[in-house]
């Protein structure tokens, strides 16, 4: 898990309790979450010093998450620091608002965008983010 971390961001904490939520699903779990999400969501996000880390949460093909640009081409970007990042995966922060405020920007399918929560919360419950 530790080639999920980028040092200096909060978020790869919970990018690395998200896998491992991941990890934890039966297929028919992961069968469902695919097919209720169905997308690739891209993560950019950056830290004060506007230095940039990605991650991609695949729920489309394979229902993992992994370090990088999204391998093919995501559905949807998501641009937002670190802290909103992590407001939004501890459900401090509404990810409409964070849109309507300019803290969350996207590039792709805004619609999509929107089931990121569903998919936080999913993970969440299953390993306590």
């Amino acid at each position: 898990m530790s080639d999920l971390k980028v040092e200096g961001f909060k978020a790869s904490d919970i990018i690395v309790r998200l896998s491992t939520a991941f990890n934890g699903f039966t297929d028919a779990e992961r069968k469902a979450q695919l097919k209720k999400t169905n997308g690739i969501f891209e993560l950019r996000i950056s830290d004060p010093k506007k230095k940039e880390a990605i991650w991609t949460i695949d729920m489309k093909k394979e229902g993992n998450v992994y370090k990088g640009p999204a391998k093919p081409k995501a559905d949807v970007t998501l641009l937002m620091s670190d802290d909103t990042f992590s407001q939004l995966a501890e459900g401090k922060l509404d990810g409409q608002k964070a849109f309507m405020t300019g803290k969350l920007k996207t590039k792709g399918n805004v619609m999509l965008a929107t089931k990121l929560g569903g998919v936080l919360e999913t993970a969440k419950g299953k390993a306590k983010l």
